[in-house]
């Protein structure tokens, strides 16, 4: 399964061979404006479906990271500490902040695909 979901807290998920990446999508890049700080979450560390797993800030405001889905983390990011505006630049991309060893695939299930999380976004206010 490669297929990119999203969630509520405006993260992107997208998993191959049990491992899933994790970023923030464009929109909230859009309502943060520019990013700069990243935090990250430890490798190794286990973090539990809709629960905090870093922090971003940016001109404007801090924002927690939440993780769409559960696992234990395996890759971070370090390029985003380095220089946040990647997060701005392509925030579906180079902008990944964090990848998981999936701990329950089914959890892909409870989040939106792009048609619909992009529905979500325009209803939501910002």
């Amino acid at each position: 399964m490669s297929e990119i979901k999203f969630s509520k807290e405006h993260e992107w998920v997208i998993v191959k061979d049990n491992v899933a990446t994790i970023g923030i999508t464009q929109h909230a890049t859009e309502l943060l404006g520019d990013i700069v700080f990243a935090e990250l979450p430890e490798k190794g560390s286990n973090v539990t479906k809709d629960g905090t797993a870093g922090v971003v800030e940016s001109t404007k405001a801090a924002s927690d990271v939440y993780t769409p889905i559960s696992g234990e983390v395996v890759d971070t990011n370090q390029s985003i500490v380095d220089d946040p505006s990647k997060i701005n630049s392509d925030p579906e991309g180079e902008g990944w902040f964090f990848k998981l060893k999936v701990k329950d695939a089914n959890e892909m299930n409870t989040l939106m695909s792009r048609d619909e999380y992009e529905k979500f976004a325009k209803e939501t206010p910002s």
